[in-house]
């Protein structure tokens, strides 16, 4: 039991807990509370679930499409601030044609699409 609730954490901990209050119990209301404190344990694990599936919804798988292309507008503007101006180690070329465009793009997209997703979220309220 402790190394179960050493490895599973608080709430492993807490229903392990409620359920020896729950055997130890001798009289009806001790068994009541044991049973309300596991009932309030295994609601409290359902919201945590509920909360992590509502995130990946909302957040999205880390690899799509739209993801991709901010990544790889992220290496080059990391590698065009971070090493080359503030480090001063090198220099890369500056994005011409179709490249500057696509790159412009990506950026404004995550910029605007944050602001119509709050714009959003309080007129919905």
């Amino acid at each position: 039991m402790t190394i179960l609730g050493f490895l599973g954490g608080p709430v492993i901990k807490g229903l392990i807990d409620a359920y020896q209050a729950k055997l130890a119990a001798g009289n009806t209301d001790a068994k009541i509370a044991a049973d309300l404190a596991a009932g309030e344990i295994a609601a409290q694990m359902s919201e945590d679930r509920e909360r992590e599936a509502t995130k990946r919804a909302e957040i999205g798988h880390p690899w799509e499409v739209e993801k991709l292309f901010a990544y790889v507008v992220l290496v080059y503007f990391a590698k065009l601030l971070i090493w080359d101006k503030v480090l001063g180690l090198g220099t890369t070329e500056p994005l011409a044609g179709f490249a500057a465009m696509t790159a412009t793009a990506v950026v404004s997209f995550y910029f605007v699409k944050r602001t119509f997703e709050n714009v959003a979220r309080i007129i919905r309220r």
